[in-house]
């Protein structure tokens, strides 16, 4: 009975039982482990090597493995703090690149459809930015610059579902302020052509007719052949107007800043 309580006791305790162990023993089965795809153990081994051998440079390895382990589990939480340990523990470290890495795709994989909140979204842009930023000519670089471009697009396509809701609910205010953003912020996003032909929608429900002529003027210059310039042109004609640019419109100045 006594062996028995002893047993439950140990299953019941989250932490593993500190068993004092040479550090080159605890680290090589961590990587066996993980090796076998046992990604949580390994997770806990390479932790369990910090633990116990915190100042070896076995520990520096085991962080960012334990990052990684975590990682493979879609333990993101875990995986982003012990990364970023590892980065204030060692901001040098010829690895850090990949860990800003792992730091980045981590927030990437959570990132929800427009319908949900956006706000790791913006986290996974962010630090995607900051890796591109820090180490531009890395391996990681290429893959990062790729995810920012459908970051960027994610977030552009949340502010258009919200602005096309406006538009439905007869707020066309509420709904260019949403617009806006994506010809400000998101230009060279695939939403830029929508973006712009509800601008002209939107513009023409408030009676501001320069605004919606230059709105779709913008619109026909740079993607001629879209057809939501169609749309546009047709929603202007039906009201006796044309595509016209007015070069004072914030919408003609803030295109010419981008390109």
């Amino acid at each position: 009975m006594l062996t028995l309580g002893l047993l439950v006791a140990c299953s019941s305790d989250d932490e593993r039982p500190y068993v004092e162990r040479p550090v080159e023993e605890i680290y090589n089965e961590a990587h066996a482990t993980m090796l076998a795809n046992d990604y949580f153990e390994a997770a806990e081994l390479f932790d369990e090597v910090e633990r116990q051998h915190p100042y070896s440079t076995w520990a520096t390895k085991a962080q960012l493995m334990a990052a990684y382990s975590y990682y493979k589990i879609n333990e993101y939480d875990q995986a982003i703090l012990a990364a970023q340990r590892f980065l204030q523990l060692h901001p040098g470290n010829e690895s850090a690149p990949y860990a800003f890495y792992l730091i980045a795709v981590s927030y990437y994989e959570q990132i929800a459809d427009i319908g949900r909140d956006q706000n790791v979204t913006k986290m996974a842009l962010g630090s995607l930015q900051e890796l591109v930023r820090r180490y531009p000519a890395s391996e990681y670089a290429r893959d990062a610059r790729l995810k920012i471009d459908l970051a960027r697009d994610h977030l552009a396509g949340k502010e258009m579902e919200i602005g096309r809701f406006y538009l439905r609910r007869g707020t066309p205010i509420a709904a260019i302020n949403r617009f806006r953003v994506v010809i400000e912020s998101f230009q060279t996003t695939t939403h830029s052509a929508e973006a712009l032909h509800r601008l002209t929608e939107a513009y023409l429900q408030l009676g501001v007719k320069k605004e919606a002529q230059t709105a779709a003027a913008v619109l026909g210059h740079n993607f001629p052949g879209s057809p939501w310039y169609q749309d546009s042109y047709l929603l202007l004609t039906g009201v006796d107007l044309r595509p016209e640019g007015d070069p004072d419109s914030w919408i003609t100045k803030t295109w010419k800043k981008v390109f």
